[in-house]
């Protein structure tokens, strides 16, 4: 695994005060954060202003179309990717500060809402989506099922890793709805005319979500990690190399982690944390 989370950097946070008062930094920076983050990130962005007084704005999509922008030169000064590939792809073509850190490691659920049918066992979660192929087949119904697209949102890449291991992929191929971020694929779980869908843990345990629906976690080891990694793109303003900084703090991490996202090295495995 290349570099895990690195501690400290609060220097950095308190010169941050008397560097806000710079003209440089009067324009807030652009932050790319993947689209599993949405539920978390206000959260985030918000602590991080009581503490230093500084403001960003954020940018959420899919981490492929990310890494196409940022190749094109569009304005984001931090990304945080759902694959650390595309944020270490984007250091070998020499655009961010360095290869950056991993801030999390996600998880693969599937999610229903109400009405939709009975929650799948912990030990069968795709059960949901063999049963919507078996009505399928029987001219009983056409019950979509949702995730993100695989071209380029990482979480979608999992989904099809899942169903590939279940041996649903090719079979599920009728029946399939994809979103352009995962984001929008826990929209289509939750839409009266799908089964449920294969989401990030994080927007199952937002709270809005969560009031309207249920889930059952997928095994890590049906699917690659989902390393979730960031890194500065070069030319990195104050603000964004103190969020930065901010972001391997404790508080962060105890944020990101309330919200599903765990960081490698914290004394927390990847199955106790699915039983949190």
């Amino acid at each position: 695994m290349p570099s895990l989370i690195r501690p400290g950097c609060r220097a950095l946070l308190l010169g941050l005060a008397l560097l806000l008062t710079t003209p440089a930094l009067a324009q807030p920076p652009i932050v790319a954060a993947a689209s599993s983050l949405q539920a978390v990130f206000p959260r985030l962005v918000e602590a991080f202003r009581a503490e230093t007084g500084a403001s960003l704005r954020v940018n959420f999509g899919s981490s492929g179309n990310f890494r196409r922008q940022i190749g094109q030169g569009a304005p984001f000064e931090l990304f945080l990717s759902a694959d650390e590939a595309y944020v270490l792809a984007l250091h070998e073509a020499g655009l961010l500060e360095d290869a950056g850190v991993v801030y999390a490691v996600g998880r693969l659920v599937w999610l229903q809402g109400p009405g939709q049918g009975p929650l799948p066992p912990d030990d069968e979660p795709l059960a949901a989506v063999r049963e919507a192929l078996a009505a399928h087949a029987a001219g009983e119904g056409r019950a979509r099922i949702a995730l993100a697209n695989p071209e380029h949102a990482p979480y979608g890449v999992a989904a099809r890793e899942a169903l590939s291991h279940a041996g649903l992929w090719q079979a599920s191929e009728p029946l399939r709805v994809m979103g352009e971020n995962v984001a929008q694929a826990t929209r289509f779980a939750l839409s009266a005319d799908t089964r449920g869908g294969l989401v990030a843990w994080s927007q199952a345990l937002a709270p809005p979500v969560a009031a309207r629906s249920d889930f059952v976690m997928v095994p890590a080891d049906w699917h690659r990690p989902l390393v979730q990694r960031m890194a500065l793109v070069k030319g990195a303003g104050e603000t964004a190399r103190a969020f930065y900084a901010w972001l391997q703090q404790e508080e962060a991490r105890e944020l990101l982690a309330a919200y599903g996202f765990r960081a490698p090295g914290d004394g927390l495995r990847l199955d106790e944390a699915a039983s949190r």
